[in-house]
């Protein structure tokens, strides 16, 4: 059981991602296709948003006899006010929140990755396959903003 592969993908993200998100008009980024959709811009801070509960995820699991970790993500970027935000604060806050996950994931012992955390489907689910669906997840919603 490895996460190197995802880890891998996450650092060649952090690397590239940011320049084409800089490169983006503004009034590209902060249009919403619909008023309960979420603008560019705000699907970046649901990015930044899942990092800071993957974060926990990461650690609690590692930590904690199968922690029950979710969010209510609709809330999280509608309190945030993503689209009030400076783009490039939201660029580096997404850039370095995953050079830390990262960092987290190269510390994660492999014995750890088979430990389980539960999440909004009440069902158990390993560190390793956590890590993987963050990444994925990550990867489906920077397609909505930018081709890469």
């Amino acid at each position: 059981m490895d996460i190197t592969a995802a880890i891998d993908r996450l650092t060649w993200l952090c690397q590239h991602i940011p320049a084409l998100l800089a490169a983006v008009p503004i009034a590209e980024l902060e249009s919403k296709p619909a008023p309960e959709k979420w603008s560019k811009k705000e699907i970046l801070g649901h990015l930044i948003d899942s990092a800071a509960n993957n974060h926990q995820r990461f650690i609690r699991i590692q930590s904690e006899h199968e922690p029950v970790i979710f969010y209510n993500q609709n809330d999280w970027v509608g309190l945030s006010r993503y689209n009030d935000m400076e783009i490039g604060q939201l660029i580096a806050t997404w850039t370095h929140y995953n050079l830390h996950l990262v960092a987290v994931a190269k510390a994660i012992v492999p014995e750890n990755l088979t430990r389980n955390g539960v999440g909004r489907d009440g069902q158990p689910h390993s560190l390793k396959w956590y890590f993987d669906d963050y990444v994925d997840h990550m990867e489906h919603h920077l397609r909505q903003i930018v081709t890469y």
